[in-house]
């Protein structure tokens, strides 16, 4: 779409594993007049791929008339090599615990995620962004099937990983561990990217003052996302010490729509495939100490507040 004829918003695949912070995610990329969203790509990861497509038309259909001509499309059931992992735990079984949610208003496009991703990129090369908030195993097969595919994508947007420790194991955030050989090929491929990892998302807490904020927007997404949030704060709070739960992919879809809310370094990114207790790391170069090239451009700092506002202003505009 285009806005008051001003810029041309940018052409977006979501791609990812809903998973209650995906939904609120992509609730704000659809509410923004800064993205067009030309269809969602879903992965295995939080749930299993079934769960996760059921979640993508039902975040649609939450999404109203902005959801309503967005197609959607199966992908990847399961990680390249390592066994399937889930996130069932912290999203709840059916990985939106929420009432009252809609049934999808249209079924899956029959066409694969993968094929879906390669031949948009190829019809807009340069133009369109991918932005993945689970583990990047649609993007790891698409840029192998077609090896020009990262030379072509304008950008990869990814939530995962951190400067620092992990969320699921010690040293690896969830969306790595869940597929760490497809992030590996991802990072190695040379496509732009910049990673929103666990040392920004976890200064973007849900605290129950912002709970409340979304429950006074008076809509339906509000309190669908309040309540979403508020399943798994009690996760956080037991865990970190939290106030509440980390607004993670919200945060990597803020970086699509405004990259000035978040401070950017460029480092070497490497994705440790190796079993044992570092599986899943991302090992960042914060200080270029082995003189390799970059190939990321990672969030080291976040404005909070002003995250939170744009979050909160988008969300009221659904129904």
């Amino acid at each position: 779409m285009t806005t008051s004829g001003k810029f041309a918003a940018q052409k977006v695949i979501l791609d990812g594993d809903p998973g209650l912070d995906d939904a609120v995610a992509w609730l704000l990329a659809l509410a923004s007049p800064e993205v067009e969203v030309l269809g969602i790509t879903v992965t295995h990861g939080n749930v299993g791929l079934p769960l996760t497509v059921h979640n993508a038309g039902v975040t649609l259909a939450l999404a109203g008339a902005a959801g309503a001509n967005v197609p959607y499309f199966a992908g990847a059931h399961g990680p390249l090599v390592r066994d399937l992992m889930t996130a069932a735990a912290v999203h709840g079984a059916s990985g939106l615990p929420a009432q009252g949610l809609p049934q999808p208003a249209q079924p899956p496009e029959d066409e694969h995620a993968v094929d879906f991703i390669i031949r948009t990129v190829r019809h807009h090369p340069n133009k369109v962004t991918l932005l993945a908030s689970g583990p990047l195993t649609n993007l790891a097969l698409a840029f192998r099937l077609a090896p020009e595919l990262p030379e072509l994508v304008r950008e990869v947007v990814w939530m995962g990983g951190s400067t620092t420790g992990g969320n699921a194991t010690p040293a690896a955030e969830f969306n790595v561990l869940a597929d760490p050989h497809a992030a590996h090929i991802v990072f190695e491929s040379g496509v732009p990217l910049r990673m929103v990892g666990l040392n920004v998302t976890m200064q973007c807490i849900a605290d129950p003052d912002r709970i409340t904020a979304l429950r006074g927007l008076g809509n339906r997404v509000g309190t669908v996302s309040a309540e979403l949030l508020t399943f798994y704060a009690s996760v956080y709070r037991a865990r970190y010490g939290l106030s509440g739960g980390a607004l993670h992919d919200p945060l990597a879809a803020a970086a699509v729509i405004r990259p000035d809310l978040l401070d950017w370094h460029d480092m070497h990114v490497d994705i440790e495939v190796h079993e044992g207790v570092n599986f899943g790391r991302t090992v960042c170069d914060l200080y270029g100490s082995t003189g390799r090239p970059t190939n990321a451009r990672v969030a080291v700092g976040v404005r909070d507040e002003a995250f939170f506002a744009l979050l909160l202003e988008r969300l009221g505009q659904l129904p």
